[in-house]
């Protein structure tokens, strides 16, 4: 087996590695229309699918042996944790054990110089971190009063724990053990048993004795086709063309604003890969029956409850906070479900403290390169100086009901689209570039451009700025986000 990976990775100047793992998320989409015709009266015999197909995954194909008891080590101390600690502290001890476990790997990732293009242990199990604490935050709030959680929280809530076969068969999850997607345990329940289909609505569009509504395969090799566009993309254009491109002596031949273009091109080039694997193991999600989000006008099932990227709203936002939402969605349910509120004292809303928690939290589950740890920094001070732009002065610009868009707020909207896009390929950068030395070369070689947009942004409305808008928002008869007009 190994022989024709490596025939076929020479062939696309790929690793063996990275041909087993595209390999194995195309062969998800068969076993995916097996695992539906499992009857989901036996939710035992599908559970145990689930397991089946992952240890075929984990041992003949990608060889990691050992990396597949690390997992299972981790899964039964937190289904043993889980279960018999009561106490508040529980989801927490969870969190620093499976982090811990995470970020030991990590840094004999580092140790050895792995690269992204050898497969090992710690992708699956960035994936399993998010899966376990999850379930330890929904089994601690099924223990909680329910006048004390939120609508997620009370959706989410575990009160039946899982049968051990069950715990296994939801972490094992076949289509989204290796690069996600991230279900929680109650996602996966209505998976297994279909009850997710029981509406009166989705019995009215199935055919004969089908339970699954029409359009699911559609959808799915719909994503599959444009998973193997993207990948393409990567492998034809993506080699010479990325972030490091920028540390090379030709990068300085052009003129700042050629570099700043080019730049703006690698950082498509470099994501395109990550579009190509979430798009494929969303397509092989929905073939399961994973991501049913219900019909459209038309009639139509859509099936976007698997999805963790949306490439458009990525490459042309709106805003930075479009963009941030549409990028790796589930991680950033999991960082804002089981992080940003977690570290908010109760009756207090989250604040800048909460968003640097978060942006650390992601940066240091991702692993301990420096490059990630820049990125996410940068990250909160963006989002900081996103939410006061958008606070200050986007209220005046919006029309009155009932009124066209003004020349104004078409113009803050696509300052808004290119400044997103710029500051997005300008963080992101130290991402793939790993090391803060290469990071701060690059860096330099635009310009500083992104610190000065973001700290420049940040001075503005903190020496004055703000007051400036608030003023005039009182002037145009605008209430602040928030606040409640005073009666007269």
């Amino acid at each position: 087996m190994d022989g024709l990976f490596s025939v076929l990775a020479d062939a696309v100047g790929a690793s063996a590695d990275q041909i087993k793992l595209i390999s194995c998320l195309l062969v998800a989409y068969p076993l995916g229309s097996v695992f539906v015709r499992v009857p989901s009266s036996q939710p035992g015999l599908r559970h145990s699918f689930n397991i089946a197909v992952a240890l075929f995954f984990f041992f003949p194909v990608l060889k990691l042996y050992q990396g597949f008891f690390q997992l299972l080590v981790s899964i039964l101390v937190t289904y043993t944790l889980a279960a018999y600690d009561k106490s508040a502290r529980m989801p927490w001890l969870v969190f620093f054990f499976v982090m811990g476990h995470l970020t030991i790997n990590h840094v004999i990732r580092a140790i050895y110089g792995l690269g992204y293009e050898t497969m090992e242990i710690t992708g699956p199990q960035m994936v399993l971190t998010m899966k376990l604490t999850t379930f330890a935050w929904n089994v601690w709030d099924g223990r909680r009063p329910a006048t004390d959680l939120d609508k997620w929280q009370t959706e989410k809530r575990i009160i039946q724990y899982p049968s051990l076969l069950e715990f296994l068969g939801y972490s094992f999850y076949f289509p989204g053990i290796l690069v996600g997607p991230y279900l929680d345990l109650s996602e996966y329940r209505s998976l297994i048993h279909e009850t997710v289909f029981d509406d009166d609505k989705v019995k009215e569009k199935t055919k004969g004795d089908k339970k699954l509504p029409s359009g699911r395969k559609r959808n799915a090799y719909g994503k599959m086709v444009m998973g193997l566009i993207y990948l393409g993309i990567f492998v034809v254009f993506g080699g010479n063309n990325n972030y490091s491109t920028a540390l090379t002596p030709w990068f300085m031949e052009h003129q700042l604003f050629v570099r700043i273009f080019l730049f703006q091109i690698y950082g498509f080039l470099e994501r395109s890969k990550y579009y190509a694997i979430w798009t494929l193991t969303e397509g092989a999600s929905i073939v399961t029956g994973l991501g049913f989000t219900g019909f459209n006008a038309s009639g139509q099932s859509t099936w976007n409850g698997a999805a963790n990227v949306k490439v458009l709203e990525i490459e042309f936002p709106s805003n930075f906070k479009v963009l941030l939402d549409s990028w790796n969605m589930k991680t950033n349910v999991w960082l804002r479900e089981c992080v940003y509120k977690r570290v908010t004292p109760k009756g207090k809303k989250p604040g800048f403290r909460s968003s640097m928690i978060t942006f650390f939290t992601s940066a240091f589950w991702h692993g301990i390169a420096s490059g990630y740890y820049l990125t996410f920094l940068m990250g909160g001070f963006i989002t900081t100086v996103a939410r006061l732009a958008r606070n200050n002065i986007r209220p005046l610009l919006l029309p009155a009901p009932g009124q066209p868009q003004s020349e104004l707020k078409e113009i803050y909207d696509i300052a808004g689209t290119t400044l997103s896009a710029l500051i997005l390929n300008y963080s992101a950068s130290p991402f793939m570039l790993l090391t803060a030395k290469d990071s701060f070369t690059a860096w330099s070689r635009l310009g500083w451009y992104g610190h000065i947009i973001v700290f420049g942004g940040l001075v503005f409305f903190y020496a004055g700025g703000t007051s400036y808008f608030k003023k005039l928002q009182i002037e145009a008869g605008i209430v602040p986000t928030g606040k409640k007009p005073t009666a007269n």
